[in-house]
């Protein structure tokens, strides 16, 4: 089959019709099944909405790994930090909670003052830190490698942030992953990863759930399963163990972490003087930005527990600190968008609910255990941010290992 051709300013890959058919055929058997059997709910809904950034302050467009200066990543995040807050301050959700975005930060990308800038943030309430890796870039890289850099990070966040959380208040640090490059499991065939057992070492590491999909439509790394709650079938050993699973379904406790949360993936039909065709991943661009219509189809994937249909979830993706969606990420676009969700979601019979990534799942065990009610009392269901009790000198322990590594 012909190869995608990569044009001389690397912006873009130009793909030959085969071998768009090719890699949308993994995912659209799938798609088409959910069209024909989902319906939407007849009865009001609750939207629970989280959105899964990217975040990297030295992101440098269309450079593959380089990194902007360190001077750079710091007037990135000082202004984030800054004017985050005071833009989106007076737009709440039902709850009266703001919009927030949940920050996975690259962990082979640590810096200990830039993160302390971004805790300080979540600390006031505007947002939580979580685990985003990009590895086997150059050459594939090692389970060994791999579990020492994600627990290196995670009690890093842990201890020297403050942040992550523990299952009922108790054990190690618990955490959610997004995956660099979209390749979770050595999916992308052995190119930025390397480690078929990556479910398995997330899942010893102490990772809760995974954010990483859906990828863009011709995307080697998707799987056939989309728009899903979902654990993974065993062996979490075997390569791309995340391609199927049993869905979560209220009254069935699931045994097996981390839990997939699928973001949406639709087929995207032309307004007037448009492409005729557009996929729709949940993915905020300034050439993307969100909007009604998208909200629509948001919904219309239908990711919900099976057996709570009114409580449907919406995880969105972006890259807040590519210098190219700035004005998206604080500026108008955002802000109007939010203005249009907020203001009409009793005409259109929704209660909102603005989540982190933890207290989005916290909200699907709720769901999975059966609770009723409204779902924002379950944000801290099992997901705790604090011990409820600590345990003999684990902090310290933490600590220790990190002093001697």
């Amino acid at each position: 089959m012909q190869q995608p051709v990569v044009t001389p300013s690397a912006r873009r890959v130009e793909m030959p019709l085969r071998w768009k058919i090719s890699l949308s055929m993994r995912w659209f058997p799938a798609y088409a099944w959910q069209r024909a059997v989902r319906r939407a709910p007849s009865s009001r809904i609750h939207l629970i909405i989280a959105l899964a950034d990217h975040f990297e302050p030295g992101i440098v467009p269309d450079a593959g790994s380089a990194r902007a200066p360190y001077d750079e990543q710091e007037r990135r995040l000082e202004r984030w930090c800054r004017e985050y807050p005071v833009t989106f301050d007076g737009l709440r959700d039902s709850e009266g909670r703001p919009f927030v975005h949940t920050y996975f930060y690259p962990a082979e990308q640590y810096d200990k003052g830039l993160l302390q800038r971004l805790a300080s943030l979540c600390r006031a309430g505007w947002g939580e830190i979580e685990t985003h890796l990009h590895h086997g870039t150059k050459n594939p890289d090692t389970e060994e490698n791999t579990r020492g850099q994600l627990l290196r990070f995670r009690d890093l966040i842990a201890v020297e942030q403050g942040g992550l959380c523990y299952l009922d208040g108790k054990g190690p640090p618990r955490y959610a992953f997004v995956h660099g490059n979209y390749a979770l499991a050595n999916s992308a065939d052995g190119r930025n990863c390397g480690v078929d057992s990556e479910i398995q070492v997330l899942s010893e590491t102490g990772c809760y759930a995974d954010f990483t999909l859906p990828p863009g439509p011709y995307a080697r790394t998707h799987v056939p399963k989309i728009n899903s709650l979902y654990e993974c079938a065993v062996p979490l050993s075997r390569r791309c163990a995340h391609s199927s699973g049993r869905d979560l379904k209220r009254g069935r406790p699931p045994k097996t972490f981390p839990l997939i949360i699928d973001g949406p993936l639709m087929l995207r039909f032309a307004r007037r003087g448009g492409r005729l065709i557009r996929f729709e991943n949940g993915n905020l661009t300034s050439k993307n930005p969100p909007d009604l219509h998208r909200l629509k189809l948001w919904k219309q994937a239908g990711i919900a527990v099976k057996g709570r249909p009114d409580w449907l979830f919406v995880k969105l993706q972006c890259h807040g600190m590519d210098p190219r969606d700035r004005d998206l990420m604080l500026g108008p676009p955002m802000l109007q968008f939010l203005r249009d969700l907020t203001g009409g979601a009793k005409q259109r019979s929704e209660t909102i609910h603005f989540v982190s990534a933890r207290e989005m799942v916290n909200i699907i065990l709720a769901a999975v255990d059966g609770r009723e009610g409204d779902p924002g009392e379950y944000r801290d269901y099992r997901l705790k941010r604090e011990r409820a009790a600590r345990e003999g000198s684990a902090p310290l322990q933490f600590a220790n290992r990190l002093a001697g590594s």
